[in-house]
């Protein structure tokens, strides 16, 4: 018996971290052995003394509400019954009150028993333990970070503006020069070091970056859609000769293809929070030196771990290293960027955390030609925030686990991606078969460098 009542003592100090629900159906529930282990939670529950529906295992038996209190209450007051018949009463749902004796008698001998039910002190000391619980639970409650509805609505913005610039169908890659592939092209292409552009004609996308005409960029409820820059005649005989001749037969389907990200960039970022705060000059100045970092960063939603490749749609416009070397990249900016979106995609981050690491890119203070320094900053700070935020709020562990940190060194890794990227356009814009491909929206972005 006392090994019984060390156990029970140990049981009741554990069983303030239960749900708060009636003393001894608690106690009854924990009770050595188990008795529910075994039970088959699909089988009807039938009381054991009289046959009606059971709602658990009650004083260490699977009992009906009424025979839970039938025992509780005849065993609190030490009652001694006699049966005024045989004493051998069939105990049923029915006439379960017409004999107490049986009734009791029933209960012990279906295991029942009477050191499960808690004394008056344990009932106190169970309430106050759980009182201690609720009140400590509600302490870590009120400490725990809470995204404030301001922070909400800057991430549903975000994912707005992410959305109307992102389209996951690609079905706009269509509208591009097709793309060609050429075995023998590749292997050329793997010596070369170059970047993409485009053949647009200049009435369209000329100045786009000016003050004046960035100021006057169409909204981003109607983004300009690519079709819309038109190449004149002149300009599509020129490509096909260009294409015929070109080492780099991927370069003017990239090319349509990065200036079409370009576009889209603009627009997500004249949608951030307070981007539009700052300067014309500032935010030509943080366009120009992220576009391509937010583009790598965007392009991470189509690639696939499975065979390496960014992955748009159809076969046509299924990327892979090797595709992308005959549009002039070398492989010393393709393989660390590979090996970047592999490290992105295992994050496996929110759509959430992947807009507000975006927006951090572009709100970069210390990019070159920035003036309003401090005012970038703040912005980047409120966004920074916000990430780490939800990232204790939202995303569960062990993934959450230095995911900031994570994220942060992704934008370092960017940065050197970046400076390779530079320096292979510049490579390229030195030779005039390709420099005479790039359109002035790409040499606006990549080519006049802020110093």
């Amino acid at each position: 018996m006392s090994q019984l009542q060390s156990s029970w003592e140990m049981h009741l100090q554990s069983m303030a971290y239960l749900p708060d629900t009636d003393m001894e159906t608690m106690a009854a529930s924990t009770s050595l052995p188990d008795p529910s282990a075994d039970f088959d939670r699909n089988v009807p529950r039938i009381c054991g003394v009289c046959g009606d529906r059971a709602t658990g295992f009650h004083f260490n038996a699977m009992t009906c509400e009424g025979c839970k209190g039938f025992f509780r209450r005849s065993m609190k007051r030490k009652a001694m019954f006699t049966c005024p018949f045989n004493g051998d009463c069939k105990i049923t749902k029915d006439n379960r009150r017409h004999c107490q004796a049986c009734r009791l008698k029933r209960c012990v001998d279906i295991g029942m028993m009477k050191e499960f039910i808690l004394t008056d002190e344990e009932v106190q000391r169970k309430r106050e333990m759980i009182l201690k619980r609720k009140e400590e639970e509600a302490l870590k409650e009120s400490l725990k970070p809470k995204l404030s509805e301001e922070q909400q609505k800057v991430i549903d913005v975000l994912l707005e503006a992410h959305r109307k610039t992102y389209d996951p169908t690609y079905s706009d890659f269509t509208k591009f020069r097709p793309p060609v592939r050429s075995k023998q092209g590749s292997r050329t292409a793997a010596h070369s070091s170059s970047v993409v552009s485009q053949d647009f004609s200049s009435e369209d996308s000329s100045d786009v970056f000016s003050s004046d005409a960035f100021s006057a960029f169409p909204e981003p409820e109607e983004p300009p859609m690519f079709s819309s820059l038109a190449l004149s005649e002149e300009n599509d005989e020129s490509s096909s000769m260009n294409i015929g001749m070109s080492p780099l037969p991927m370069l003017p389907h990239v090319a349509d293809l990065v200036s079409y990200s370009i576009q889209k960039v603009i627009s997500f970022a004249k949608m951030i929070p307070g981007f539009r705060d700052l300067t014309a000059e500032d935010q030509i100045a943080l366009l120009k030196s992220s576009a391509i970092e937010v583009i790598m960063l965007r392009s991470n939603q189509s690639f696939t771990l499975e065979d390496m490749s960014w992955t748009c749609g159809s076969n046509d416009f299924k990327y892979k290293a090797s595709d992308v070397t005959q549009a002039g990249h070398s492989m010393d900016l393709l393989e660390p960027l590979v090996k970047f979106q592999v490290g992105l995609k295992k994050l496996n981050l929110h759509e959430e955390e992947h807009v507000l690491l975006m927006a951090i890119c572009i709100l970069s203070p210390d990019r070159p030609g920035v003036q309003d320094t401090s005012l970038v900053e703040s912005i980047q700070d409120r966004l920074s925030d916000i990430l780490q935020t939800y990232i204790r709020c939202r995303h569960p562990p062990p993934g959450s686990r230095l995911l900031y940190a994570k994220m942060i060194q992704k934008l370092a890794d960017l940065r050197s991606l970046n400076e390779e990227h530079s320096k292979q356009y510049r490579c390229l814009s030195f030779q005039p078969e390709h420099s005479m491909q790039l359109t002035p929206l790409v040499l606006e972005v990549f080519g006049n460098e802020i110093s």
